[in-house]
């Protein structure tokens, strides 16, 4: 079992940058894939960024590619997404999830644990 929690959203202009993080609060995910993951108001849930456990290898959605970087700390058991050049479009709760296989995906439904959220706010 394997316990997240999100830190490090906040209100930023466009153009600017933040920085969120992920930490296992109960468990570690050291072994486990983990992906970043967010939602509008009114919008569907949509993949942002994942990481594989192990040899680290990333994938993005092609909306934030060259704008957003997914890293791991597995000896601090934390993740962190890194997000540059911020549009108001990327307003949205954003939760970190973890996947028990090394192995990322893009699909939600393959994610086993699960943050609470924190919230990004772009103002144009």
């Amino acid at each position: 079992q394997v316990r997240l929690v999100e830190s490090g959203g906040g209100l930023v202009q466009a153009g600017g940058s933040l920085r969120i993080s992920c930490a296992a609060a109960e468990g570690s995910f050291t072994l486990y894939a983990m992906g970043w993951f967010r939602q509008a108001p009114g919008k569907e849930r949509e993949f942002v960024g994942a990481i594989n456990s192990g040899d680290g290898i990333t994938e993005y959605a092609d909306s934030v590619k060259g704008r957003f970087i997914v890293s791991r700390d597995d000896a601090k058991n934390t993740l962190s997404l890194q997000m540059d050049m911020l549009e108001p479009g990327d307003t949205a709760v954003y939760r970190c999830a973890a996947r028990r296989l090394p192995f990322s995906s893009t699909y939600a439904e393959l994610y086993d644990y699960w943050g609470q959220g924190t919230q990004v706010t772009v103002s144009s």
